[in-house]
């Protein structure tokens, strides 16, 4: 069974949740910071994390930023696909 998405190099965009250990608003400072002004607008905060727009091959790079500055991760839950532009 091949589901595809660790292959996926394009820039397709997908709404990814992190649910992480918030402190002082620190994880959302690094997810705008990593999409930038324009995808930052679109960042939906939840309960537990947040939901952003970003291509399936970000998401390791999101995860390494998140844990350089010690930002407890508890799942991540990869979503729709949806028509935007990654860049």
């Amino acid at each position: 069974m091949s589901i595809g998405t660790p292959r996926d190099y394009s820039e397709d965009m997908y709404k990814v949740y992190f649910e992480l250990g918030e402190w002082e608003g620190r994880a959302l400072d690094i997810l705008t910071s990593f999409v930038g002004d324009y995808h930052s607008k679109k960042i939906l905060h939840l309960e537990f994390g947040y939901e952003v727009a970003i291509p399936i091959q970000c998401i390791p790079d999101v995860v390494k930023l998140l844990s350089q500055n010690n930002i407890a991760i508890y799942q991540i839950v990869r979503g729709d696909k949806i028509e935007e532009a990654w860049r």
